[in-house]
């Protein structure tokens, strides 16, 4: 699969290439594995595999139907290519991802590059956005997303093919709603509903909305930040007497490295670890990460080991001296959260622990922007962006 954005009038999808008459290309031997793990699974299994992605699950009754009855459930993520990568966009949509797929979900992933143009990232150059989408997408390649059941769609380029089917149901989602239920939704672009919007971000939430039916997805694998827009889809299928609404899975926002910082902030580069960070940038952004001794709540350091360690290592080291307690090997976060709450374990062993263990994640990452050529001439290009300062 090649994820670039092609030239005008091509596909961006390799699957694409192959014309109806030569038929459908024969699946690699990765797929077929992926096909016999997914057989061996049990659909209890299955279903705890995919609602473990979400903090919210509208609705549960409806996800366990649908795996029951369709073999492959299409799962919608998407992105708006606006800048740098933080470990929130590249790390937990990597695990949440692999666990889709694990399950025998195709996940499409929507490379919102036309909602990037409306919302004004790059300053609207929608070659700066593009680039950026590459970049995004080598950081997943990097990183372990699983891409045998993954499709990359550029939206310009899908929606420019198909635009008498997608501009109608964006019109008929469009006179269904009034502005006030449109701009309820604003948040989803990084916005408030008291800001200024131009009449482009208006059109914005009807877009996106659309794009739940456009893909034909059964399942919208976003963020709780993009909840309201995942509703004006289940509200819309209401409106149009449809049955089947599309099944919302919210993961966790994780929040940024401050206290009281709820969402980590692009602008704020000591607020988030971007996934090619160094070794010495991400020690000394969590040894300055407020990390209170015995709290939990509100605590971004126990929030990273909860929502990328546990996932990624399904363990959690400790090293320290004895007179400090020892070595210790966490297995579940309520076992740490015991030791936190109660003393044993203190922020001074908690900081040099989680630094490793993201160290460790990011390594390859680092190393593939290294040593690929390609991989090294985007990011120099995405760092020397001029992007505009705003929490997205």
């Amino acid at each position: 699969m090649d994820p670039s954005p092609p030239p005008s009038g091509s596909s961006g999808d390799a699957a694409a290439s192959v014309s109806e008459a030569d038929g459908a290309p024969s699946p690699s031997p990765a797929v077929q594995d992926l096909a016999v793990g997914v057989a061996a699974m049990s659909l209890q299994d299955r279903f705890e595999l995919v609602r473990g992605i979400g903090e919210e699950c509208i609705q549960e009754d409806e996800l366990m139907n649908l795996l029951q009855k369709k073999p492959v459930p299409v799962c919608y993520d998407g992105f708006e290519p606006s800048g740098r990568m933080h470990i929130a966009q590249g790390v937990v949509k990597t695990i949440n991802v692999n666990k889709m797929v694990k399950a025998g979900c195709k996940v499409k992933i929507w490379i919102a590059d036309w909602f990037a143009q409306l919302n004004n990232k790059m300053g609207g150059d929608l070659k700066k956005i593009q680039t950026v989408g590459r970049y995004m997408i080598e950081i997943w390649k990097a990183a372990g997303m699983n891409l045998d059941g993954v499709e990359f769609l550029w939206s310009s380029e899908e929606i420019n093919k198909h635009a008498n089917e997608y501009w109608p149901l964006v019109m008929d989602i469009a006179r269904k709603n009034n502005v006030k239920r449109i701009m309820r939704c604003c948040q989803i672009m990084g916005r408030n509903d008291s800001d200024e919007l131009t009449a482009a971000q208006i059109l914005y939430p009807c877009m996106q909305c659309a794009d739940i039916f456009f893909l034909k997805a059964d399942i919208c694998q976003l963020g709780m930040d993009q909840r309201k827009v995942n509703m004006l889809a289940r509200e819309y299928c209401d409106d149009i007497k449809r049955k089947n609404k599309p099944i919302i899975l919210s993961h966790h926002m994780l929040p940024g490295f401050k206290e009281g910082q709820e969402k980590m902030s692009k602008s704020d580069p000591s607020s988030a670890i971007f996934m090619e960070d160094d070794e010495a940038q991400v020690n000394l952004k969590i040894k300055q990460a407020f990390c209170p001794p015995k709290i939990v709540d509100g605590n971004p350091c126990l929030e990273y080991i909860k929502y990328i360690v546990f996932p990624w290592f399904e363990t959690f080291e400790v090293v320290r001296k004895e007179e400090n307690g020892g070595n210790k090997t966490f297995t579940n976060m309520n076992e740490l959260i015991a030791d936190y709450e109660g003393g044993a374990l203190h922020p001074a062993d908690v900081k040099p622990a989680l630094a490793k263990a993201i160290n460790q994640i990011l390594k390859p990452i680092r190393d593939h922007f290294k040593n690929n050529s390609e991989a090294k001439v985007l990011l120099n290009t995405v760092k020397n962006y001029k992007v505009k300062q705003e929490t997205s």
